[in-house]
């Protein structure tokens, strides 16, 4: 789909790497929406759990897809009328959610959903795993975080705060291989991407970068 009547920010990378706070500072600066994609999947996750779907059974997850309501507005998810906000951030939904967004049909609703959600907002900052790869490949910038695998489990154990340090590790190990795995869309960096590693970074130096590079 092309964007080059409307101003897209892709921002990609794998858990951990920042992407929320920096796509959401980012989006404020330029005065553009912003739009986790990762809470969409995790959405559609969240409904099959709460219809006691089985997230690899992929035929079912395929049809209830589209089915699945979700709103996302001022950091909140609604799920079919049900606010979803904590619930989608808790562990069943990370270990499933890598099962459901790795279903081709999955992403090809949703990534019409976020076509569809830039193109009534005239642009936007999206974030996610294939934002600049497959959704937006025509961005005004494309942006690839990363970050050492240790910083990245360190903010997600701050963030899941009834999961350790270790189990978080191996949730986000386990989670890279089967995102950069995957046949559909798999993570990987855009050819034409700004590579930020934001290990040892200040958000506010990230963003500052960032916003050098749009005219």
């Amino acid at each position: 789909m092309a964007s080059d009547t409307f101003t897209v920010i892709a921002i990609d990378g794998p858990a951990g790497s920042g992407k929320s706070t920096i796509g959401k500072l980012l989006g404020e600066r330029l005065g553009l929406e912003y739009l986790d994609t990762g809470a969409m999947y995790r959405g559609v996750t969240f409904a099959a759990l709460r219809r006691a779907i089985d997230p690899s059974d992929a035929d079912v997850i395929a049809r209830l897809a589209p089915e699945v309501e979700l709103t996302l507005s001022e950091g909140r998810l609604i799920v079919d009328g049900v606010d979803a906000t904590i619930e989608i951030r808790g562990p069943e939904v990370t270990r499933a959610v890598s099962l459901v967004a790795a279903n081709p049909a999955v992403r090809k609703e949703l990534v019409r959903r976020q076509r569809e959600w830039a193109q009534e907002r005239d642009g936007g900052v999206l974030e996610g795993r294939d934002i600049g790869t497959v959704v937006f490949p025509d961005a005004k910038l494309k942006v690839y975080l990363t970050a050492s695998p240790e910083v990245r489990a360190q903010r997600r154990s701050k963030e899941v705060t009834d999961l350790d340090y270790e189990t978080v590790a191996a949730d986000i190990a386990k989670r890279d291989a089967l995102d950069q795995g995957r046949e559909a869309s798999p993570l990987t960096e855009a050819p034409d991407a700004v590579i930020v590693d934001t290990s040892n970074r200040s958000i506010e130096d990230i963003v500052t970068e960032l916003l050098s590079y749009v005219s």
